[in-house]
């Protein structure tokens, strides 16, 4: 199999949208992106479990995590050579840790070894105070809260510097850009 791609180098800030699903991460990757001028890596496991789900109905196997992994990695190095100060990661590897642990109570070594050598410089962790959007990917709407806490201690466990980001609309991103904004 296929391992998990090394980073490639970037001078510039990588900042990770994280946090449960149907919190904003993509609409607000979209936005910064927007805003900064600068590229997006958008999220692979949404198109990949899309796929496997239309395919045969399944939402996630633990023998899925490495090749999202994979992908979500080589995503992001594709994206990096693009930009200049910004790199807006909709979701990384840390991600796909919890969701792991969530769904499977295991993460692949490999998934670890790939977590402790990356370099992120800050997460955005999205509050649960969004209106929950139904899809075909979606199946914890009764334990975002739970959901939220395994995403904050993920970040702490791997000593990621991390601002919380809630409010609605225009707020959210309001908050999300003065904590980008504190960083420069």
């Amino acid at each position: 199999m296929e391992k998990i791609p090394e980073q490639t180098h970037f001078s510039g800030l990588r900042i990770v949208l994280y946090g449960p699903e149907s919190t904003g991460k993509s609409t607000l990757a979209q936005q910064l992106s927007a805003h900064y001028r600068e590229p997006q890596v958008e999220e692979f496991a949404r198109d990949y479990l899309q796929e496997l789900f239309d395919q045969n109905g399944h939402i996630c196997t633990y023998d899925d995590i490495l090749p999202i992994a994979i992908g979500q990695r080589t995503a992001e190095n594709i994206a990096s050579a693009k930009a200049n100060k910004f790199l807006f990661c909709d979701t990384d590897i840390v991600e796909t840790y919890v969701y792991s642990m969530a769904y499977f109570d295991k993460v692949p070594a490999e998934l670890i070894a790939a977590i402790k050598k990356s370099k992120y410089d800050h997460y955005v962790l999205l509050d649960v105070d969004t209106p929950w959007t139904d899809d075909d990917l979606r199946d914890k709407p009764n334990e975002r809260k739970e959901m939220f806490n395994r995403f904050e201690a993920a970040l702490q466990e791997y000593g990621y510097k991390y601002t919380k980001v809630s409010g609605l609309g225009e707020n959210r991103l309001k908050n999300a850009i003065n904590a980008i904004e504190k960083l420069i």
